[in-house]
């Protein structure tokens, strides 16, 4: 087989590893080896781990022309130093003393600190390139799985290769550089097995959550995600004469992109938990429902699950009236039993006032179901929590 440029970078970066790991630990053991005080005499040791010390620095690859430069004293004349400076009596000349013993293990810790940086940014600048390509894979295929007949067969699919080629490229910078995805087992099952049901789950459940588990840990906590600008006063110049925009354009959305962004909405929230995808084929509007698990946690009684299904209307030029509630809770029928607790309505439009009237009689009534409205003022509400949402979807 023949490497990958990304193989090739990664195995220098191994190699390069093994090596720092090599001085990190004989620095420990020269440190360890300078006696406390002014101790005179010779130790073998501690000069044949300097000297290899010193053989490793120079195989080390320079970081942005780069590398440490580093000198050790011998043990005779730090013991001579030190003695200097007791008799100087200055605490200004100990120290600097103390300071230049340890300079040795400040370099190789700057050097490891680069390095780490180095290659986190390798993998991240990888990750967003396959990440790129991988939607692009997963959204063809969804295409594709509305032809098929039958979700039991095996798809034989090109893209469904291209999908299994950059998940294979992906799987070297799993686990070792970045957290590993909690679904990438499933993943590489239901590629593995390859039939519509199979390719539903990467479509729906798979990718969705691998992708946002690696976008969120593609900076740990230290480090800064990057900022465009150099200054936030010019950007608020340059805005100054432009509208401000307080309405999200649901117009840029498709049915199934609104679907979509109330998807990403409930399974980027701590609260909720399972959502699925609940597809009608004999919907009238070919839409698709959602099942989420609804989590209240509460420290005297502990933990409350309920199901909810929430309906997805991109309706911008009508509004959800009273004979549109009625016939979406025979449609929510659907997808009993379990029992559902709660039956949303998300629209990007708006309710009528006698289906607002209704709802709320109904959630007064002695009903087990709860109904909620997510008209277009609510979601946009919680949308703006949420900028990475609308950045990702383009509507505002």
């Amino acid at each position: 087989m023949i490497d990958k440029p990304i193989q090739i970078v990664l195995k220098h970066f191994e190699a390069a590893e093994a090596n720092l790991v090599k001085a990190e630990s004989l620095l420990t053991s020269i440190e360890a080896a300078i006696p406390q005080g002014v101790v005179f005499g010779e130790n073998p040791e501690y000069d044949d781990d300097c000297r290899s010390f010193e053989k490793l620095l120079l195989v080390l690859p320079k970081i942005d022309s780069w590398k440490p430069e580093v000198r050790f004293m011998e043990l005779d004349e730090i013991a001579q130093c030190r003695l200097d400076a007791m008799e100087i009596d200055e605490i200004s000349c100990i120290v600097s003393l103390e300071h230049e013993i340890t300079k040795p293990s400040k370099l190789l810790s700057e050097y490891r600190r680069r390095f780490n940086q180095k290659r986190r940014e390798l993998v991240r600048d990888e990750l967003i390139k396959l990440i790129d390509r991988i939607d692009s894979n997963t959204k063809c295929l969804e295409n594709e799985l509305e032809q098929i007949d039958s979700d039991n067969e095996r798809i034989f699919s090109d893209e469904l290769e291209k999908l299994e080629q950059n998940v294979e490229e992906m799987t070297p910078l799993i686990g070792r550089f970045i957290e590993r995805p909690s679904r990438w087992s499933h993943l590489e099952r239901h590629i593995a097995f390859g039939t519509g049901e199979d390719l539903r789950d990467i479509v729906d459940y798979d990718w969705p959550t691998i992708r946002d588990e690696l976008q969120n840990s593609m900076y740990n906590e230290k480090e800064p995600i990057p900022v465009e600008i150099d200054d936030i006063g010019d950007l608020v110049r340059a805005n100054q004469n432009e509208p401000i925009t307080t309405k999200l354009q649901w117009e840029r959305l498709s049915d199934e992109e609104f679907e979509r962004l109330i998807f990403t909405l409930i399974s980027r929230e701590k609260d909720y938990e399972n959502p699925k995808w609940l597809t009608k084929t004999n919907a009238p509007d070919r839409g698709r429902d959602l099942s989420v698990d609804r989590v209240s946690r509460d420290s005297l009684s502990g933990t409350i699950r309920q199901r909810v299904i929430i309906q997805c209307k991109n309706w911008r030029t009508k509004s959800v009236s009273l004979p549109d509630i009625a016939t979406l809770r025979e449609q929510m029928k659907l997808w009993e039993p379990p029992r559902v607790d709660i039956h949303v309505i998300a629209t990007s439009g708006r309710f009528t006032l006698d289906a607002i009237d209704f709802i709320e009689r109904h959630n007064q009534s002695d009903s087990a179901l709860r109904i909620e409205m997510w008209p277009e003022s609510h979601l946009e509400r919680l949308l703006a929590n949420r900028p990475a949402i609308i950045t990702e979807f383009g509507i505002r």
